[in-house]
């Protein structure tokens, strides 16, 4: 099925969006495609092989495909070794709502990557800088660095303001750390996630690219959620995302509250004033300030959501209504401001949130 622009729109490039059925998990592909209008006559027929392109990277995020057979083995040998170590780092209910979330979140996610490749594709349309940048070496190291810088705002932001942490906190909410725990995504930052993408092809960057780029991020992530490793050599540590210093991030510790919001290089944190080393003397206790104690994945899902909900209905003023959904978790218009920023400033011997 194609849909194009017609009509008066000439001097407006015309958006195909085409569906077909395609040889992959979902069985459903979607590319989204910028036409030149009928003005701009160098515009060529589209490219079948740039249409298997896009379907690739846009439908099926073939990079994580291909590594999820590498994410199942690694999480079966870190379940052996945790059981011969008698770690007990895994229960089975837990891991299963892990796995729950995954599926969840990529159903949410489905539609706004959609979106987002079509405002990807046609900003990238209108940059100047566009045929500058083309796909060379250079710019693949460039949109390395731009597009972890990126991740870096987007995910400490989920902190940050509390609708998006609404989104975000399903993945904070085991109390265990393990390489299962990088599967339990949140659900509803998937709508507001490639937002903070979309000055990336305004600097010439095509949407393919962006797409690449943003897999490769969060298939590095996906080692750093576990216990097993300790420390790395100290350059190594210094400069990148580890398991030491994930373990921070998704500790409740007040020390460890909104630390460490790397993905791959840790540089941002250090740069911005976030960054939190683990400490010998305190270990990270996972989990929430405030654990769900349901399993249920709805409700992992949605539990944030609904407590934003009432303390917007508690609230008076919409100014205060507006101050819940904007400022970070723990703020509270008629009681003690828990944000994590505040309570550090309080204390000077930080030690886990009871």
């Amino acid at each position: 099925m194609v849909m194009e622009g017609q009509g008066g729109c000439q001097n407006v490039p015309a958006l195909i969006l085409i569906f077909q059925l395609h040889p992959s998990a979902t069985g459903l592909s979607v590319a989204l495609i910028v036409l030149k209008s009928p003005r701009d006559p160098s515009q060529a027929p589209i490219n079948r092989m740039i249409i298997d392109q896009v379907l690739g990277q846009l439908a099926q995020d073939t990079l994580v495909n291909f590594a999820a057979p590498l994410f199942a083995l690694a999480i079966v040998i870190e379940i052996g070794l945790s059981r011969q170590l008698q770690r007990h780092l895994y229960s089975a209910a837990d891991t299963l709502t892990s796995f729950a979330m995954l599926v969840f979140s990529a159903i949410a996610e489905f539609l706004p990557k959609i979106l987002a490749f079509m405002a990807f594709y046609a900003l990238h349309e209108i940059s100047p800088l566009r045929d500058l940048v083309g796909r060379q070496w250079w710019a693949w190291v460039t949109l390395f660095f731009l597009d972890d810088f990126t991740y870096y705002w987007f995910h400490r932001a989920n902190h940050e303001v509390r609708v998006f942490w609404a989104g975000h906190v399903p993945h904070h909410s085991s109390v265990r750390l393990n390489l299962g725990t990088a599967l339990r995504q949140g659900v509803g930052e998937r709508l507001h996630k490639f937002l903070f993408w979309l000055w990336l092809p305004l600097l010439g960057f095509d949407a393919l690219m962006i797409f690449t780029m943003i897999s490769l991020n969060l298939i590095y992530q996906f080692w750093v959620h576990t216990q097993l490793v300790r420390r790395l050599p100290a350059p190594i540590e210094l400069i990148f995302n580890t398991p030491s210093h994930h373990r921070v991030h998704h500790a409740s510790n007040l020390t460890y509250l909104d630390r460490n919001h790397a993905g791959v290089l840790v540089i941002w944190d250090r740069l911005f004033g976030t960054f939190a080393a683990e400490r010998d003397d305190e270990p990270p206790v996972y989990g929430l300030t405030h654990n769900v104690e349901s399993r249920n994945p709805l409700t992992v899902a949605t539990h944030e959501y609904a407590a934003l909900w009432r303390d917007c209905r508690r609230a008076t003023t919409w100014r205060d209504r507006l101050r819940y959904l904007c400022l970070a978790p723990g703020w509270c218009h008629d009681g003690e401001d828990r944000r994590a920023s505040v309570l550090r400033r309080l204390r000077t011997d930080a030690k886990p949130l009871t």
